[in-house]
């Protein structure tokens, strides 16, 4: 069983957010919700709506939090998700994110990002040289931080898996549950 970080905030998307903390629990793992406090955050819900050009959002339900990312210790986590929706533009400015962050991708441990979840790294400066998905309108900011921008449901660079957003959720489950598994069997 792996333990793995849930980085979030108010306005992460809820399906982002909710898919990989079940999915990961229905896989035997431990799901640990971090965010800035330790009051549950208020998720959103992004939908694709016709005539409009961006997404639209609505409110969405609660998520409970563990622990707030100053209580966080890297070292007790195998692996870490950063869940997408608006949350990874405030929180990538967040020292202990940055701290956070830094430990997973430093030990090459498996790092999920979803939507918008690579602002972080990127604001890190940790997706340069690496290849990932996104949000496509965020290509730009991918690249311009040095990422090989893929538009792809399950893209995987080494230990990290990316992708677009939440209709792309079940194949990159079933790509980050198989670099946590490989991880956790290698030695």
């Amino acid at each position: 069983m792996a333990r793995v970080l849930v980085l979030t905030g108010d306005a992460a998307e809820e399906l982002d957010s909710m898919y990989p903390v079940f999915r990961l629990r229905e896989g035997g793992h431990e799901a640990v919700v971090a965010a800035p406090t330790t009051r549950p955050v208020k998720l959103v819900v992004h939908d694709f709506e016709p005539g409009w050009d961006a997404y639209t959002e609505k409110p969405g339900h609660q998520l409970p939090v563990d622990l707030a990312f100053g209580d966080v210790r890297p070292e007790d986590y195998d692996a870490l998700v950063i869940p997408g929706g608006r949350a990874p533009e405030y929180i990538r400015t967040d020292a202990d994110v940055a701290r956070i962050v830094r430990h997973f991708f430093d030990r090459g441990l498996p790092v999920g990002t979803i939507c918008h979840g690579p602002q972080v790294p990127a604001a890190l400066g940790l997706l340069r040289g690496r290849t990932t998905a996104g949000f496509p309108p965020l290509r730009t900011d991918l690249e311009q931080a040095g990422a090989t921008f893929v538009d792809g449901p399950d893209v995987v660079d080494g230990a990290m898996v990316s992708c677009r957003g939440w209709p792309d959720l079940p194949e990159w489950s079933r790509a980050f549950m198989q670099v946590l598994e490989k991880a956790s069997v290698a030695p």
